[in-house]
């Protein structure tokens, strides 16, 4: 067998592409390296083409859909909300992890999904992704570290950072930085 094999059963994350923003082709290139299998946002179709990726599933909402740029595109039918038949089909697939690009991140929109997936949202130059209380881990002096927590998360704790503003840390040394909080789960974002 050759080393250069697709690997496109769920082994990897799945890519969910609801709207490219500011993300670099750089950091794009860095989440197709092993095939996952694309799904894409339909205003996001002709953009993702162009790039040459082979778009697996469009989420769409209109009633008829013309995507003859490329073949074998399945498409999902969206009633309400995108994100929502997206998560929902991955998770019905038994889809382990998903990795999603967006240029809008709001945490409310992805709390009910993070027990049934693990998730990682990349919003333009960000990396913003859940984590519980007892988490860690280790990252180089100096890095930038936010925290998005809502009004369920009390007694928060952190070790390994110093607070520079109100939910913003920075490494204090090369190592572990970690947090613990009473409540489910709270978002951090790191630079990417």
């Amino acid at each position: 067998m050759s080393s250069h094999h697709i690997v496109r059963e769920k082994q990897e994350p799945a890519l969910l592409i609801i709207n490219l923003g500011e993300f670099e082709e750089e950091h794009l290139g860095q989440l197709l390296e092993w095939s996952p299998m694309i799904f894409v946002v339909d205003e996001m179709t002709e953009k993702v083409a162009s790039l040459g990726i082979k778009i697996d599933i469009v989420l769409s909402a209109k009633a008829k859909n013309d995507f003859t740029f490329q073949e074998h595109i399945k498409v999902l039918n969206v009633e309400k909300n995108t994100l929502k038949t997206g998560m929902d089909y991955l998770i019905s697939e038994g889809f382990p992890s998903v990795n999603i690009i967006t240029n809008k991140f709001i945490p409310d929109h992805y709390l009910t999904f993070i027990s049934d997936i693990d998730l990682v949202v990349f919003e333009n130059d960000k990396k913003i992704y859940p984590v519980k209380s007892g988490f860690n881990k280790w990252k180089a002096a100096g890095e930038k570290v936010t925290i998005l927590k809502d009004n369920n998360i009390e007694n928060l704790e952190t070790f390994g950072l110093d607070r520079i503003e109100k939910d913003c840390y920075k490494t204090i040394n090369d190592g572990f930085f970690g947090l613990k909080f009473e409540g489910l789960n709270l978002f951090i974002t790191e630079e990417i």
